[in-house]
C-alpha cells in the first residue's frame, strides 16, 4: 500500500522512531514532509527512548502517537511498554509500527531469523494488539484494522501494525548526504592496516560488510574480527569484555554513531574501566545509512567531549586519512584507552556483499584465535 495512505488511516500528527530498511517508505515520507520537526517528527537514540517521548507527547497533548521501528528493537521497548504504558499502570495508548525483518518463509540475515519468529509473540506478550499488512493487504484491511484498534486505544492499551517485505511503498525521492569526504570502507581498510593482527569487534550493518570483505580483498583470515551483526549499540561493550579478559592483547572496536547513541551509557562504563589495551574507533556520518540513510543526531553532538566526560583519558577527532593514520599509531602507542571519531561521508558500494560465513563461524574462529593469544 502507499504510506501516504496508512498515514492516513492512522490519523496521527506525531511520530517517533528508530529507522529500518523495511519502512524506508515511511522513513522517507515522513523526512519529505516533516524533517526533524519536534512538533511531529523525531528519530531517537533507540526504541524505548522513541517510547518515552512519545509517552510525554501524549501527557502534554492527549492524543495518540506513533513509534515507528525494526522488529528488532523490541527488547528496548519491553521496559517501557510493560511499565510505563501497560493500562495497569499508566494505561498511555500508542501505536507502534514494526519492521518484519526475518519474516518467516523469507529469506534473510542470521541475525533477523529467531527475531522474526517471535516478533508478533512479542507484540502479544505484552499486550499489544497486532495487524500484518503485507503486499497484498488492502487498504481497506487496513482501514478496518485501525476503526477496531481505535477501541483498544480508548482503554490506554497499545496496538501494533507489523509491516512485510514490501507491504509499503513511497514515490518521493530524499538524497542523504553530508560534507565529509573520507569514505568509510576506505577508513575500515586504513583501521586494518593499523590493527596488524589484533582483534577487531566491528558493529552492525555495513561497517562489519564492509570488514568482511577488505579482509578477502588482502587474502586475510577473518579469524582476527568478531563481527556484531545484530545487537546495535553493543559492539564496544563486547570488545570491552573481551579487553578485560584479555588485558595483554590490544582490542579495537569499530563502531558507527548511530550504535554509539543507542546504548550511550556503554561509554561512561568504558570510560569507568579504563582498559588500558582498548581503542574505540566511531566512524560518524551522522546517519542510519545501513538503514536508508536518515540522520542521526550525532552530526551535532561533542562525542570527544562526551568521552573525556565519560573517563576516556584520550579521545580525538579527525577528517583526514593523515589524521587519522596519525591517531591509530599514537593510540598503539600510549598503551590507554583511546576514542578516535572519524568524520565520514554517508554512501557505499552497490555491490557490497555479506559475509560468506555463518555467525556460529565467526565466533568459533574469533574465539580460537583468541586462544592463542597471551
Amino acid at each position: 500500500m502507499k504510506v501516504e495512505k496508512l498515514v492516513e488511516i492512522i490519523g496521527s500528527d506525531f511520530y517517533s522512531g528508530v529507522p529500518d530498511s523495511q519502512l524506508k517508505a515511511l522513513c522517507n515520507y515522513l523526512m519529505n514532509t516533516y524533517g526533524i520537526d519536534p512538533k511531529h517528527h523525531i528519530i531517537a537514540a533507540n526504541e524505548g527512548n522513541c517510547t518515552a517521548l512519545a509517552a510525554g507527547y501524549h501527557l502534554a497533548t492527549g492524543k495518540v502517537p506513533v513509534v515507528y521501528m525494526q522488529n528488532s528493537g523490541e527488547g528496548n521497548i519491553i521496559n517501557p511498554v510493560a511499565s510505563l504504558l501497560n493500562d495497569k499502570v499508566y494505561a498511555i495508548p500508542m501505536v507502534f509500527v514494526v519492521g518484519w525483518r526475518g519474516q518467516p518463509g523469507l529469506h534473510d540475515e542470521p541475525q533477523h531469523i529467531y527475531q522474526g519468529e517471535v516478533t508478533v509473540k512479542l507484540l502479544e506478550d505484552m499486550d499489544i494488539k497486532t495487524f500484518i499488512i503485507n503486499k497484498d493487504t488492502t487498504d481497506e484491511e487496513v482501514a478496518a484494522a485501525m476503526e477496531a484498534f481505535k477501541a483498544v486505544l480508548a482503554q490506554g492499551k497499545d496496538v501494533a501494525f507489523v509491516i512485510g517485505k514490501g507491504a509499503l511503498s513511497y514515490d518521493g525521492k530524499v538524497e542523504y548526504k553530508n560534507d565529509n569526504v573520507m569514505v568509510r570502507e576506505e577508513i575500515i581498510r586504513h583501521i586494518v592496516a593499523a590493527s596488524g593482527e589484533d582483534p577487531i569487534v566491528s558493529t552492525t550493518g555495513k561497517a562489519s560488510r564492509e570488514l568482511f570483505e577488505t579482509r578477502a580483498a588482502n587474502n586475510q583470515s577473518h579469524k582476527y574480527d568478531f563481527l556484531t551483526v545484530g545487537s546495535m549499540g553493543h559492539s564496544s561493550s563486547i570488545a570491552l569484555g573481551v579487553a578485560l579478559n584479555k588485558p595483554k592483547t590490544r582490542i579495537w572496536c569499530v563502531d558507527g554513531d548511530g550504535a554509539v547513541l543507542m546504548h550511550m551509557g556503554s561509554m561512561a562504563v568504558l570510560g569507568a574501566n579504563k582498559p588500558k589495551n582498548m581503542i574505540h574507533v566511531v566512524i560518524n556520518n551522522g546517519a542510519h545509512e545501513t538503514v536508508g540513510g536518515m540522520p542521526t543526531v550525532a552530526a551535532q553532538i561533542d562525542l570527544v567531549t562526551i568521552a573525556k566526560a565519560c573517563g576516556y583519558p584520550n579521545a580525538v577527532c579527525v577528517d583526514s586519512f593523515e589524521a587519522l593514520d596519525s591517531e591509530l599509531e599514537a593510540a598503539k602507542a600510549r598503551n590507554e584507552l583511546s576514542l578516535i571519531e572519524v568524520k565520514c561521508s554517508i554512501g557505499a558500494r552497490d555491490d557490497l556483499g555479506r559475509p560468506t560465513t555463518t555467525a556460529l563461524e565467526n565466533k568459533e574462529g574469533f574465539m580460537e584465535y583468541l586462544k592463542e593469544l597471551s
